[in-house]
């Protein structure tokens, strides 16, 4: 990409649907713990893995942002619908907002660089201007190859259906302790993980490569995100689709891919090691 293109995240004004959405569900939240069942943690702890691990790191991430393997077209759409199931918006937004932060990691441009304040990159820069719903059309500056796919076009402007199904049968399933552990307790933790990614890990944690940007590999969030927290390894090879390089450095979903790759279904899987 040049590195004159001008980002398209704009600062300006409340997003109002941003605001509405995490208020809703940090309530529903905890709203949730007057309703446990052990039933509907598991189901919440299922999911979970589902939308995080196999939809947002191994899908939207590892696969349509940096293009670190390949698997064939049904695999990566389901995947991109796990990746729905996390309630970050569809995969072009996402792909797009991501390749602009390593375009411009920790400098003017960054959409959620923790210079600019560490709730800022954790959390503030959803809540003005129109971060977590750009036009697709100025998304898919960034990301012109999903825009060619009408099936990504199409989930990025419906994504929110398939979450809706998932809700619909965690209510019909198991009630509501189902609903407020499987969706709004889980998607909580979910937003929380991911954007530790964007805050913690580039001011808190070791160093292993001298990259021009502040990321650092952080063994907490790593943990609840199933690899993406080894995130100075990323930023230093950002297309390698293992992100623990370390034999200590946990990271599932890499494992999940190997076994892919073992299985001849994931291929041209691009691997750093130290």
């Amino acid at each position: 990409m040049n590195s004159q293109t001008v980002p398209i995240v704009q600062r300006d004004g409340l997003n109002w649907t941003s605001i509405i959405v995490f208020s809703l569900f940090h309530a529903g939240a905890v709203a949730a713990l007057f309703f446990f069942s052990w039933g509907a943690f598991l189901t919440a702890a299922g999911l979970y893995w589902v939308s995080l691990s196999l939809g947002i790191g191994m899908g939207y991430h590892r696969l349509l942002t940096h293009r670190s393997y390949r698997v064939p077209k049904p695999i990566e759409y389901f995947l991109a619908v796990c990746g729905t199931l996390a309630l970050e918006g569809g995969p072009i937004p996402w792909v797009a907002t991501h390749r602009i932060h390593h375009q411009f990691s920790d400098k003017e441009g960054d959409p959620h660089s923790p210079r600019d304040g560490k709730w800022w990159s954790h959390l503030i820069w959803m809540l003005v201007g129109d971060a977590s719903n750009a036009n697709l059309e100025d998304c898919g500056r960034y990301a012109p190859d999903l825009m060619k796919d009408p099936f990504h076009r199409a989930l990025s402007k419906y994504h929110w259906l398939p979450l809706a199904v998932i809700s619909l049968l965690l209510l019909v399933a198991g009630g509501v302790p189902y609903l407020l552990w499987g969706l709004f307790v889980r998607v909580t933790l979910g937003y929380h993980a991911t954007w530790m990614v964007n805050s913690l890990t580039h001011f808190w944690g070791s160093r292993r490569f001298a990259t021009r940007d502040d990321s650092r590999n952080n063994t907490w969030v790593a943990l609840v995100t199933f690899g993406e927290g080894w995130h100075n390894n990323h930023h230093a090879h950002p297309t390698s689709a293992r992100h623990g390089l370390a034999w200590y450095e946990l990271d599932v979903t890499w494992l999940t891919i190997s076994v892919l790759r073992r299985l001849g279904i994931a291929k041209s899987v691009q691997e750093a090691s130290l």
